[in-house]
């Protein structure tokens, strides 16, 4: 099935293929894109959408946003043809057939299996820039290093992006907030900044009557954004409700909230709905406006430019070697209670599993302390818990969960 929204025809209009985790206006190859000189390909696989059984919030997360997109496209005056289609490669071709475009062009993709096959295509591809440390960067950032350390690079982001800095300096006189944001779970019975939430819509309702029976999980419920405008409101609710309480309390778990203070951004900065630079931009003006406290800040910041980047950065330098690593030759499936097969009698671990079915989202110390603790405990096979946490997690990825999982938790 192809939807085609029509426009001028010139006959030279170069295709730029939009793959579901580059939906931003002005990322890579959308750039410099013109409806008068360029034509939109996005494809949905019916082959990827049934490659695993994906948490269904998170298929419905990924569809409903790449529809909207090429809606919004379409009202600036885009041609998008969006097609589902079989597999990425069938889809592609039967555009070409349709259209014969001059060219096709693509960003970089953010998965490497994703890139070798954009490479088989001949797909022209542009450099990326929906990181604000390019792999290239990393590389040579890494160069020699007889190890590498997440702070050290965290502090070399700092000073080349200028993030919280005084002159030379970090703000508030340290480079990290760390040792003060690790504050017993509160018993004051306070609330939590409750997410903002959009009403599905017919598009909601038509993506998920699409999706395979195979999805399992609660239905959405307005939680996650499907737009670009939905991802910035968030992004406002985040920096003026949430990152103010963010810091003190942001590894704890509770029972009574399965968000607490987390910002919960990471849906959209991996789909492209936001870029990691609005983001730090918000936190710089946030705290140099009295509204933040620099541990809440820096905090945040570090997940942003110094985590988030480093894993990204970590994940191509070692690929593809790095998804077969099992340093201790774990070879255990994961356990059923992980798909809902069996009980437990561990809170941490129900109450994280609960949070996973019903949201497709468990905050950083429950996803390694809690699950991959478990894992590691019971010779959980790397692969089958990275597999688990990708179809899982509405912010789930490759690049960020293999190293997470084969870096952190159980290598």
């Amino acid at each position: 099935m192809s939807t085609v929204t029509s426009g001028p025809d010139p006959s030279d209009r170069v295709t730029i293929w939009v793959l579901g985790d580059q939906l931003h206006r002005h990322l890579g190859a959308m750039a410099a894109a013109d409806p008068r000189r360029h034509r939109i390909l996005m494809v949905e696989s019916r082959a990827k959408l049934e490659s695993r059984s994906w948490h269904r919030q998170r298929a419905h997360l990924v569809i409903a946003s790449m529809r909207r997109f090429a809606a919004e496209l379409a009202t600036e005056g885009f041609e998008v043809d969006h097609r589902r289609s079989g597999s990425l490669a069938a889809g592609l071709r039967a555009h070409q057939a349709a259209f014969g475009p001059s060219r096709v062009v693509a960003t970089e993709p953010a998965s490497w299996d994703g890139r070798a096959l954009l490479e088989r295509l001949e797909v022209e591809l542009v450099r990326s820039d929906q990181f604000l440390c390019h792999p290239d960067e990393f590389a040579t950032w890494a160069g020699s290093r007889r190890s590498l350390r997440m702070e050290d690079f965290y502090r070399w982001q700092r000073r080349r992006l200028g993030y919280l800095m005084d002159g030379d300096e970090p703000a508030g006189g340290r480079w990290n907030f760390d040792a003060d944001n690790r504050e017993r779970p509160p018993r004051d019975g306070r609330s939590w900044p409750e997410p903002i939430r959009s009403e599905l819509d017919a598009l909601d309702r038509s993506v998920l009557a699409d999706l395979p029976a195979g999805c399992w999980g609660a239905e959405p419920d307005g939680t996650w954004a499907t737009s670009r405008a939905g991802a910035l409101a968030r992004l406002r609710h985040a920096i003026d409700e949430v990152l103010p309480r963010f810091g003190p309390h942001e590894d704890a778990m509770l029972t009574t909230s399965w968000h607490l203070a987390h910002t919960m951004l990471s849906p959209y900065l991996n789909l492209g709905l936001l870029h990691p630079r609005e983001v730090c931009d918000e936190i710089e003006a946030a705290y140099r406006a009295g509204h933040v406290p620099i541990a809440s800040a820096e905090g945040l910041l570090r997940q942003v430019i110094g985590w988030r980047e480093y894993v990204w950065g970590v994940h191509w330098l070692w690929m593809p070697a790095y998804r077969d690593l099992n340093e201790l030759g774990a070879t255990r499936p994961l356990p059923p209670v992980f798909h809902g097969a069996a009980p437990t009698q561990m809170r941490c671990v129900e109450h994280t599993l609960a949070a996973v079915h019903d949201h497709g989202w468990a905050h950083h110390i429950q996803r390694l302390m809690v699950l991959g603790n478990l894992s590691l405990l019971a010779g959980v096979r790397p692969q089958e818990l990275v597999e688990w946490m990708w179809s899982s997690f509405v912010d789930g990825a490759e690049w960020v969960i293999r190293p997470n999982v084969i870096g952190m938790a159980l290598r």
